[in-house]
């Protein structure tokens, strides 16, 4: 305007917003989770403690513009890249063409079913940890590992053990169909842009054979134990909600078993256990935080079949003194050992 002061214009208001960080004419946006591994010497390392051989395919989720994809490309013998981006997906395809990696390359969008592979290596956004996990290891045929990038938080929580801290839900499913231990921590200046907090490698090894749980039946069990994983286990199934859907579950079941006869414990049938990731478990970490949130005890002895099945499961919990137990103390071997205990006594969870 006429006696007016010109105003520069900040760098960061022209073009793309401030958020988006550039390499090679791509923008990475933060919040789809893209930053980018830019420490050589890390690279180096995922790779080493990754035991890749040269007859390989390997399954990198999450290459961004290759600066670890050339890497895997050299240690094995092809490597499937999938992306999430298909800007990214092209960038990749550029990079390597017309060099000795093209005909090894094969990059791809990622869709709904996983292609065959013997390793994998991702850096996976935090937004899609868990689903990404249980999908992996929900995968047929089984793969040898998988060495993983997550926040760390998330990677702790994997990794936690019985009595720590972060031990959840999220550490029982997990640790259920896998061998999973921390490789090393990774600062958030190793990547461009930087994200806000630190992440951690983890290696995570399919359990063989795969443990012949029946999926829904072991989420419901577990759910009801981490509700208040600091509670005793007798607190926590004495809960009027608890108690009525185990009783609507046991009626139910004694229904179908007059029409059929058959288990209805675990079973060797196909087995998907990708439902475990619960895009929700990302953001909550099973804590307890002192609140009730309206659970409401059953107490007294009212009359009917109520009374009795109440008795029926605190039966249960009274072996191996389950009921003064606290899950987040609680074993792999213990959690298998009680649901089973609940089986056969006709008590089910899904």
């Amino acid at each position: 305007m006429a006696g007016g002061k010109i105003r520069k214009e900040k760098p960061s208001s022209r073009g793309a917003p401030s958020s988006n960080h550039y390499q090679g004419g791509i923008s990475f946006h933060k919040s789809k989770g893209q930053h980018i591994l830019k420490n050589p010497l890390l690279v180096d390392s995922i790779v080493q403690k990754s035991g890749i051989q040269s007859t390989d395919v390997v399954l990198e989720i999450g290459p961004g513009t290759g600066n670890l994809t050339k890497k895997l490309l050299e240690a094995g013998k092809m490597v499937v890249a999938i992306e999430l981006d298909p800007r990214m997906v092209l960038e990749l395809q550029r990079r390597f063409q017309g060099t000795p990696f093209s005909n090894r390359l094969k990059g791809d969008v990622l869709k709904t079913d996983l292609p065959y592979f013997d390793i994998c290596v991702a850096n996976i956004p935090y937004q899609i940890s868990s689903p990404l996990t249980f999908k992996l290891l929900n995968h047929q045929p089984s793969f040898r590992c998988a060495i993983i990038m997550f926040q760390r938080e998330f990677a702790m929580r994997l990794v936690a053990q019985p009595g720590d801290t972060l031990y959840c839900r999220l550490s029982v499913n997990t640790q259920l169909y896998a061998r999973v231990s921390h490789l090393l921590k990774v600062g958030k200046n190793n990547f461009r842009p930087p994200p806000k907090v630190d992440s951690s490698v983890v290696r995570i090894e399919p359990r063989k054979p795969r443990p012949q749980v029946n999926p829904k039946e072991w989420d419901g069990f577990i759910r009801i134990c981490f509700i208040r994983k600091n509670k005793t286990l007798g607190s926590i199934f004495r809960i009027k909600n608890v108690l009525s859907m185990l009783e609507k579950n046991y009626k139910t079941l004694q229904a179908l078993q007059q029409l059929q006869n058959g288990s209805l414990g675990s079973t060797n049938a196909e087995i998907d256990i990708s439902a475990l990731g619960d895009s929700k478990e990302d953001q909550s970490m099973d804590m307890d935080d002192g609140t009730e949130d309206e659970m409401e005890v059953e107490d007294g002895d009212a009359d009917g079949e109520a009374s009795e099945f109440k008795q029926k499961v605190l039966a249960v919990l009274k072996e191996r003194d389950y009921s003064e137990k606290r899950s987040s103390k609680l074993s792999q071997e213990e959690f298998l050992h009680l649901l089973s205990q609940f089986n056969m006594a006709g008590i089910h969870f899904s």
